[in-house]
């Protein structure tokens, strides 16, 4: 085993974990879903998907995904 593979994996991993932990990776998951389930459908872009996705968050108003 190399040297270098133990931390190349480690940083892997935690950015991996930062990025889910984030929703970085959620644009990417629906384009991944959508495109396996109708490849000839259009797409969102990022712009709308995430629009989309912070106003179902906030859309209920006992989540408490607010401030307060």
């Amino acid at each position: 085993m190399n040297a270098l593979t133990a931390p190349r994996r480690a940083l892997a991993w935690l950015r991996w974990y930062v990025t889910e932990l984030t929703g970085e990776n959620a644009y990417q998951r629906y384009r991944e879903r959508a495109e396996a389930a109708d490849p000839g459908a259009p797409l969102l872009s990022r712009r709308e998907f995430e629009k989309r996705r912070t106003d179902r968050r906030y859309a209920d108003p006992t989540s408490h995904h607010g401030c307060c």
